[in-house]
């Protein structure tokens, strides 16, 4: 008996109401005006009660002048510049203190899962034992712990350790080498930059041309000429300046250079340790996840291990780690405002200051879950997007 395929009768099609996409729409715009009326029943209940108590609302606060410092800044705030720029300074120290423990959090924690994985013995064992002790301990035990280690245990500027040239820890903080800035580095870094949207250019090019014809270009030369050579190219003909601002005790304390402040160390140090360590098990499940005969397919072509891991093992496992990564990267920026409890003006301290000199708690809490929710959103939404880029397309 066969099916005589075609529109259904006027009578059993159904209505437009009961569409699925019909029904999904109504539902998503009931729900978006439900939270629209809750948001602004809220709004309006705190702006009609707050002046029975006496209390103002509103952020005009904002453009009043900060009578506090914040002793460690990027953006060189002074006090009685305005509380917004207070704020800011304590947005920049919290996007800092996040973007560099990501960064050392991801290379320390693939460094983990692979001694984790590696057939020693004693370098796995060692691995281990790092990832359950930092895993099952309180990342606010271990800042303290850090901060009472870099701020009593290291010695007085007179008597500072000095492991290398140029380079001194005290328990005044980190005092490093820094590099006297000129604008030719600033050109450098430029080119730089450019150089890396051209080698991403040419690598699409190249992927392009190996899907057309099965052979991928060489691209080797054009991306040394691109990162290295152009770069280098301009840091000569600009005179190649290249002095160091080295520190030097002077008094009590040491001058120039750069200086990282115990409290610095110990959130930034505390965050990577910590987060490291859930990172590696998230890295190390990921490559176990790659299937036992890519690895035999690409030793039985001569690649080493090393390539194999480049080339064949993490492209893959990259698959499953990014999904699980993205969550922790955002545990790692919320977990920063523990920076608090160790003294680091970060944005959760200029938060403190702020509400207790101008009695504003609303909008100061209402400022700083923005600057959360933001940096979250704007975290996920890159990861999404490079998850996407190298997410299986089916064909």
């Amino acid at each position: 008996m066969t099916a005589i395929a075609g529109p259904l009768p006027e009578s059993t099609a159904p209505r437009w109401w009961n569409r699925r996409g019909v029904r999904r729409l109504v539902w998503q715009v009931l729900l978006a005006a439900a939270l629209v009326v809750a948001v602004g029943w809220l709004v309006g209940n705190v702006r009609q009660n707050l002046p029975r108590m006496g209390i103002e609302f509103g952020f005009d606060f904002l453009a009043q002048p900060a009578g506090f410092e914040i002793g460690e800044n990027l953006i060189g705030y002074q006090p009685g510049q305005t509380i917004f720029r207070a704020y800011l300074a304590g947005m920049v120290n919290t996007i800092h203190v996040a973007a560099l423990g990501i960064v050392l959090a991801t290379i320390l924690a693939l460094v983990l899962a692979l001694a984790r994985l590696s057939p020693n013995w004693l370098l796995s064992k060692l691995a281990w034992a790092y990832i359950e002790l930092f895993r099952n301990t309180p990342l606010l035990l271990q800042l303290l712990f850090l901060h009472i280690t870099f701020a009593q245990v290291l010695p007085a500027p007179r008597q500072a350790w000095s492991p290398l040239p140029g380079v001194f820890l005290s328990n005044r903080g980190f005092m490093l080498p820094a590099l006297v800035i000129e604008p030719v580095h600033l050109w450098v870094a430029a080119v730089f930059a450019a150089g890396l949207i051209g080698v991403w250019a040419l690598q699409r090019w190249a992927g392009r041309r190996q899907a057309a014809t099965g052979v991928r270009p060489r691209t080797g030369r054009a991306v040394l000429l691109l990162l290295v050579g152009l770069p280098l190219a301009v840091f000569v003909a600009g005179g190649a300046p290249l002095a160091l601002d080295l520190p030097a005790l002077r008094g009590f304390n040491f001058r120039g250079g750069h200086t990282m402040s115990p409290e610095f160390a110990a959130i930034l140090f505390g965050l990577v340790l910590y987060s490291a360590a859930f990172m590696a098990e998230t890295i190390r499940a990921g490559i176990l996840g790659v299937r036992r005969g890519q690895i035999d397919a690409a030793q039985s072509l001569g690649l080493g291990r090393m390539l194999t891991l480049r080339l064949v093992v993490l492209p893959q496992a990259m698959r499953i780690i990014v999904p699980p990564l993205t969550s922790q990267y955002l545990s790692l920026t919320k977990s920063s405002s523990l920076a608090v409890a160790v003294g680091y003006p970060d944005l959760m301290r200029v938060y403190t200051v702020v509400t207790a000199d101008t009695g504003r708690p609303i909008e100061c809490i209402a400022v700083v879950v923005a600057v959360y929710l933001t940096l979250s959103l704007l975290t996920a939404l890159a990861m999404n997007l490079y998850n996407r880029r190298i997410a299986l397309v089916e064909r």
